[in-house]
This record gives C-alpha cells, structure tokens and sequence, in this order.
C-alpha cells in the first residue's frame, strides 16, 4: 500500500532502490506531489500501480492446481477498490491481468488445500468467500 495513490506491485531484485519517499506514482497524504518515477532514473519503477488507490488488503502468490492459468501470479484483496485483483507475473514482468469487483472491501485472499481461493470480506456481516472453477 503506498501514499495517497500510488499503489504499486514490485519485483524485488537484490541492491536495487524503489525509491520510497523520494518517488511514487502517487501523492502524500497532505496532497503535496510526490516526484513520479522516470525511465532511466536512478529508482526502480513498480512494474504495476494504482492511482487512485485500491487499498491492497492482502496479496496471495497462487500456487495451486485449480486454476493452472494462475500459477505464479499475484491476487490482490482490495480494500477501497472492493475488488479481487489478478496480477499476471512472468519472469522478471508483471502486468494487470483481471479485476473483478465485488462489491465489498476484500482483506483477505488466501489459499485451501485443494487449491480454491478464499476471500474473506471486511466489516460488520463479513463473509468467508470459496472460488472454485465452474465445470
């Protein structure tokens, strides 16, 4: 979760800086501009971001059988974006792949056994989601 806007998925590579608080794609709190990234500029820039933000709650790295096409990329629980977010990751890239509103504040994304995915929603009469493919 970055400042106001700003947020951002990143590829962690050793020795390298992401330039927190000198750079964002977003702004501070106080709504004072906050330098974006520039190609070439001595930061790393986020391979994925949000502005307006979508309040990462929770981030699952996929690992399971049930949704093969998945395997590897990043789910995103969004707090103020109510929604769940597929980020595609191959090798050193990232892309926005899926977004799939919910109509509720997501704060957990999780993983069972058998490779569902499990949402659980924030708020008074939250709910524990089970996603599994249709057949």
């Amino acid at each position: 979760m970055g400042p106001q806007g700003g947020d951002e998925v990143n590829l962690i590579l050793s020795g390298r800086n992401y330039g927190w608080p000198n750079v964002s794609n977003g702004s501070n709190y106080d709504d004072v501009a906050i330098p974006d990234h520039r190609p070439g500029g001595p930061f790393e820039a986020p391979k994925v971001w949000w502005n307006p933000s979508v309040s990462p709650g929770s981030l699952l790295i996929y690992s399971g059988s049930l949704f093969p096409q998945w395997r590897g990329d990043a789910l995103i629980g969004a707090l103020s974006g109510e929604a769940l977010i597929h980020v595609k990751i191959r090798g050193d890239q990232a892309s926005k792949a899926d977004e799939w509103k919910m109509g509720h504040r997501i704060r957990a994304v999780d993983q069972g056994p058998s490779g569902e995915v499990f949402l659980l929603e924030d708020g008074d009469g939250a709910r524990l989601l089970r996603l599994v493919p249709k057949h």
